[in-house]
């Protein structure tokens, strides 16, 4: 089984090395039909802005890829299964991760799993964020009106899409993706051919 606290330990010096906080590591096999190949999918961000360039994405990605296989040569194989390496900014409807992303975007809807039912035994909320008191999440949810729950309490949660948050979000910075875009399927094209 792939142990996906190790290997956030493992990237996220990386991660930091370069400017940038680790948003989420995953892990999971079959994202598209038929697909059966798994994925290691890596969330970074930049502090200031929220998001990544494609460049910084590129530049992680190997710093990650290049660690991952001086692991394995000396024996230390963090996953065992081929795999794909998805290095990504965490976008405009972002998972919340962590108890400072729920603080951060306070007044914005949210969808959020919860593993411990709460008001009237709900684990599923959907609603606006209202604060973080402490280690607990308030949002006021659609159905129930504003619930407490423990941060830990939260098994899954993102932004939902709205023209709020597209407002309050700023916009990327798309300069040099063609180069990079470009830059990296070559690279692909070449270890396809070695």
């Amino acid at each position: 089984m792939t142990d996906i606290a190790r290997i956030a330990e493992v990237v996220e010096p990386e991660a930091k090395a370069l400017g940038f906080d680790l948003v989420r590591v995953r892990y999971y096999k079959g994202g598209e039909i038929g697909d059966e190949e798994a994925t290691l999918q890596i969330m970074a961000e930049d502090p200031a802005t929220g998001q990544l360039l494609i460049a910084d994405c590129a530049a992680l990605s190997h710093r990650i890829s290049d660690l991952i296989d001086a692991l394995e040569e000396s024996g230390d194989v963090l996953i065992a299964d081929a795999y794909r390496l998805e290095v990504s900014s965490p976008g405009i409807d972002r998972p919340l991760t962590r108890l400072k992303d729920f603080a951060r975007w306070a007044g914005h809807e949210a969808k959020v799993q919860l593993t411990a039912p709460v008001e009237g035994n709900r684990k599923s909320l959907n609603g606006v964020i209202d604060a973080v008191d402490g280690d607990a999440v308030l949002l006021t949810d659609r159905k129930s009106g504003q619930v407490r729950f423990a941060f830990a309490d939260v098994e899954f949660a993102k932004l939902v899409l709205t023209d709020q948050l597209i407002a309050a979000t700023r916009p990327l910075d798309t300069s040099g993706v063609e180069e990079e875009v470009f830059g990296v399927a070559d690279e692909i094209f070449e270890e396809q051919e070695d």
